[in-house]
């Protein structure tokens, strides 16, 4: 594989002038040598990653993670990164990490100006709901999801149209579209509470329909599930990691509930990503298998140097659109901006904002 330094990298394609590159500006480009100066100003943050991120790659990282906390500070930007961007962007640039509600929710009440949202677009739309006086960048805007694209806001009138009086829950992973559309949202910690907080003996859940499947076997409610799955998490098997405990009994499997149902019946636990993560900080098993996407092994393992993670790497293609590169060009030139019709963006905020009032 050819290796190409910083500074060798192509420029990026001119665009248009953003709305936000008018209201803020743009700057130069940083230079992006690996010098001295950079070599001693990142070494702190080399530390928390040096056992996930190998010594020959971090001269190609560390100038843009100088660059880019320089450069936020400059534009009054908070950097936000969900738990499945890779180590150099979760632990070297931002300033929030977590799953995508807790990001928009922690951003709305900052004082920054800005929002950079490491993660897909939804992510970025539900922060823009959340905080509509703020600009929020996407680094690209081709960052989707295969759950948010499965349902569209006409597809949840039809629903409301085949069965009449049915309660529609979404997964904070849909459209602001969607979100406009249903009566609440919810997240995979929150799932069954937000469905039992209905009072409902049907409620209709959408798009992930292995969300909908383990919430399921949890309560009496009969759920209606959308056809929706994660690219990622539906291709775990119950064979392959049945496979991992025949090697080694003592290794803990800890599924996300987006993944099928025989797969989390195999498993020690199954939890939000947030819930993973507290699981591991906690118990401190020898050995675990965290069976979702796999950067988020590598962010959990350089906070927890003496747990063995195994790693089968399914890999999300949307999240691994966003780079250090394109953070930077985004906070140069101030793009991709996302931006919600306001109207729109008022609706989707009474769904979010009821699940976020369930006690």
């Amino acid at each position: 594989m050819q290796c190409v330094l910083p500074s060798q990298l192509p420029a990026a394609a001119p665009v248009g002038p953003s709305p936000a590159s008018l209201r803020h500006g743009v700057v130069a480009m940083p230079n992006l040598a690996w010098t001295p100066e950079v070599a001693r100003e990142t070494a702190h943050l080399y530390e928390k990653v040096k056992s996930v991120i190998p010594p020959i790659e971090w001269p190609f990282h560390a100038p843009y993670v100088k660059a880019i906390n320089d450069l936020k500070r400059e534009r009054n930007a908070v950097i936000l990164a969900h738990n499945y961007q890779t180590p150099e962007i979760y632990n070297c640039v931002a300033d929030v990490v977590g799953d995508s509600l807790q990001l928009a929710r922690v951003a709305s009440a900052s004082d920054a100006e800005v929002i950079v949202q490491g993660g897909v677009h939804f992510m970025a739309e539900t922060s823009k709901i959340l905080s509509p006086d703020k600009t929020v960048l996407i680094p690209d805007a081709k960052a989707g999801c295969s759950l948010a694209s499965s349902v569209t806001g006409a597809d949840i009138r039809a629903l409301r149209r085949q069965y009449p009086g049915v309660p529609i829950v979404a997964y904070v992973n849909t459209s602001a579209e969607v979100k406009a559309e249903v009566d609440i949202c919810c997240t995979s910690a929150n799932a069954l509470k937000v469905v039992e907080s209905l009072r409902s003996d049907r409620v209709i859940m959408v798009p992930d329909r292995f969300l909908a499947a383990n919430v399921a076997r949890q309560t009496r409610v009969k759920i209606i599930a959308w056809h929706g799955a994660c690219e990622v998490h539906e291709r775990f098997t119950p064979e392959e990691l049945l496979r991992y405990r025949e090697d080694d009994p003592s290794i803990k499997l800890i599924a996300h509930p987006e993944c099928p149902p025989e797969v989390v019946e195999v498993c020690d636990f199954s939890g939000s990503t947030a819930a993973m993560i507290d699981y591991v900080k906690t118990r401190q098993p020898s050995r675990v298998l965290l069976v979702t996407e796999c950067s988020m092994a590598d962010n959990v393992a350089a906070e927890n140097p003496g747990v063995n993670f195994v790693r089968p790497c399914n890999l999300c293609p949307h999240m691994k659109r966003i780079t250090l590169p394109k953070i930077l060009d985004s906070l140069v030139h101030m793009r991709e901006e996302v931006v919600v019709d306001p109207a729109l963006a008022a609706r989707a905020r009474r769904s979010v904002e009821r699940m976020i009032e369930l006690k």
